[in-house]
C-alpha cells in the first residue's frame, strides 16, 4: 500500500490497525476440541476455554458434545444438541459450532441424524472403540445416512478387538503403568480400522473424515482410498506432529499420564509421514484434539491403570504457535498451506462459508501474528481450564498479537479486550 492509499484508508475507514512487521492471517479454525460445560464447582468452563482459543489465534471452534461420565450421557442424540446448545448459549468469546458424538448405547442414534444436518450440524463422530462405538454395520448405516442427508461422518479409527486383547493381557500380567497404555494401542490397530472406515466410504459413497491419524500406516489407508476416488479426508494434531513415543520412557509415571491420549504418540518415523502429508495435501489439516482435564482430577494420574486415566490432553491454545513453529519454521510447510491446514480446509469441509479466509464478503476474522518472537510455551501463561499442557517449555516462534472476530477485536496487544457472550452458534451447511 501507497503512503496515499493509506491515508486514504485511514480517512475512509472506521478504525485503522497497524500491523507494522506483522503477519495477518485469517482466524484459525479448529474442528476437534472437546470442551467440557459449565458445572456449579467450574460456572466458567465452556467460556474459559473460547477466551483461551482466541489467545491463540483461533476465532471459531467446534467441539464435540461427549460427557465426563456415561451416568451423564443424554437419552438421544436429538435430547444431547438441545441439552449443549442451551449449556453454551450466550457463553463463548468467540464463534463455534458443534458436531456430536453418536452414541452406540442409545437404541437408534442414526435415525435422528437427518434431522440433526437440517439443524445446520451436518457433521457428527462415531467411535469404532471403547464401549459406546459404533459397531461395524452400524458405523456403515450411519455413513450412509450421513451422505444422504447432506452431512458427513467423522471417525475415530482403532480396531477394538486388537486394542481390547491388548488391554487385557495387560492388566492380566500386571502392567498397568501409564505408559501400557500406548504400547496396548499398536499402529496395526489404528491402520487396520482406517482402511476399514475408508471401505465403508466407498460402498456406501459417502463422504467420510478420520479424525486425530497419527501414522504412517493409517495414512496409507487414506491416500489409497483417495486414489481409488473415496470422499475421504483426515487430519493430524500438533502433538504427534511435535513429539514422538519416546515420551512414554519417562520414568514419571505423572508425567507419562499428561500425554495418555488416543491414538498415542508415535515414532519418529511416523511423524515425519506425518509432516509429508500435510505437505502434500493427503492430511487435509490439524485440528487439536483439545481435552481440558485436570492432572489430579478428570486425569485421575495419580496410581491408577491405565485403562482408567482420561484420554486427551489440552492444546486449544497453543495450536497456532506450534504448527507455525514445528512446521513453517522448520521448513516443513510454507506458511501458504499453514494458512489452508488451519483455516481455509477447515471452512471449507465444514460448511463454514464466511470463515477461513481474508476476502470481501466474509467475516473479518484476523490475526496479527509475530512470527519473530521466541518464547517457551508455560502452563503458568495459558488461560485453558486444565492445569498443565504437554507442550511445557517447548521453545517456539511465533506470537499471537490481536485477534478480531467478525471485525471486533477479541485480544488487543496479548490483552483480552472482547466480552463473554460475543460468540455466535455456526449453523453450518456442507457444500
Amino acid at each position: 500500500m501507497t503512503p496515499e492509499e493509506g491515508a486514504h484508508a485511514a480517512e475512509t475507514a472506521g478504525a485503522v490497525v497497524t500491523a507494522d512487521g506483522l503477519l495477518v492471517l485469517p482466524g484459525v479454525i479448529d474442528v476437534h476440541t472437546h470442551t467440557r460445560l459449565a458445572t456449579d464447582e467450574r460456572p466458567d468452563r465452556f467460556y474459559q476455554d473460547s477466551l483461551a482459543a482466541a489467545y491463540g489465534g483461533t476465532t471459531t471452534f467446534l467441539t464435540f458434545n461427549t460427557t465426563a461420565t456415561r451416568a451423564e450421557a443424554p437419552p438421544s442424540l436429538t435430547e444431547g444438541i438441545r441439552r449443549w446448545k442451551a449449556a453454551t448459549d450466550h457463553d463463548s468469546a468467540i464463534d463455534y459450532g458443534l458436531s456430536p458424538v453418536i452414541d452406540g448405547t442409545l437404541d437408534d442414534p442414526v435415525a435422528e441424524l437427518p434431522g440433526m444436518v437440517d439443524q445446520g450440524i451436518p457433521t457428527a463422530k462415531a467411535f469404532m472403540v471403547y464401549d459406546f462405538r459404533l459397531a461395524d454395520a452400524k458405523l456403515f448405516e450411519a455413513m450412509r445416512t450421513m451422505a444422504t442427508a447432506g452431512g458427513m461422518l467423522q471417525v475415530h479409527c482403532e480396531d477394538p478387538v486388537i486394542v481390547d486383547a491388548a488391554v487385557a493381557d495387560a492388566l492380566h500380567r500386571g502392567n498397568t503403568s501409564p505408559r501400557y497404555h500406548a504400547t496396548t494401542r499398536p499402529r496395526l490397530a489404528e491402520a487396520i480400522a482406517t482402511a476399514r472406515a475408508m471401505a465403508f466410504a466407498e460402498a456406501a459413497d459417502a463422504p467420510v473424515y478420520v479424525v486425530h491419524l497419527s501414522s504412517e500406516g493409517a495414512l496409507e489407508a487414506v491416500r489409497s482410498a483417495k486414489a481409488r476416488g473415496v470422499r475421504a479426508c483426515a487430519e493430524t494434531c500438533p502433538h504427534y506432529l511435535t513429539y514422538t513415543d519416546d515420551r512414554y520412557a519417562n520414568p514419571d509415571d505423572a508425567e507419562v499420564a499428561k500425554v495418555v491420549i488416543s491414538p498415542p504418540l508415535r515414532t519418529a518415523n511416523d511423524r515425519s509421514a506425518l509432516w509429508t502429508g500435510l505437505a502434500d495435501g493427503s492430511l487435509a489439516l490439524v485440528g487439536t484434539d483439545h481435552v481440558p482435564d485436570r492432572a489430579a482430577v478428570e486425569k485421575r494420574i495419580d496410581g491408577v491403570s491405565f485403562d482408567q486415566i482420561s484420554n486427551g490432553a489440552p492444546g486449544i491454545e497453543t495450536l497456532l504457535s506450534v504448527v507455525w513453529s514445528e512446521g513453517v519454521g522448520r521448513n516443513r510447510i510454507t506458511p501458504e498451506r499453514l494458512v489452508d491446514v488451519l483455516a481455509t480446509t477447515p471452512a471449507r469441509l465444514f460448511g463454514l462459508a464466511r470463515k477461513g479466509s481474508i476476502e470481501v464478503g466474509k467475516d473479518a476474522d484476523l490475526v496479527l501474528f509475530d512470527p519473530n518472537v521466541k518464547r517457551a510455551i508455560r502452563a503458568s501463561d495459558l488461560h485453558h481450564t486444565s492445569d498443565y499442557t504437554p507442550y511445557e517449555g517447548l521453545e517456539v516462534q511465533g506470537a499471537v498479537r490481536s485477534v478480531f472476530v467478525r471485525g471486533r477485536p477479541v485480544i488487543r496487544d496479548r490483552a483480552f479486550v472482547g466480552q463473554r457472550g460475543y460468540g455466535r452458534f455456526a449453523e453450518r451447511r456442507l457444500a
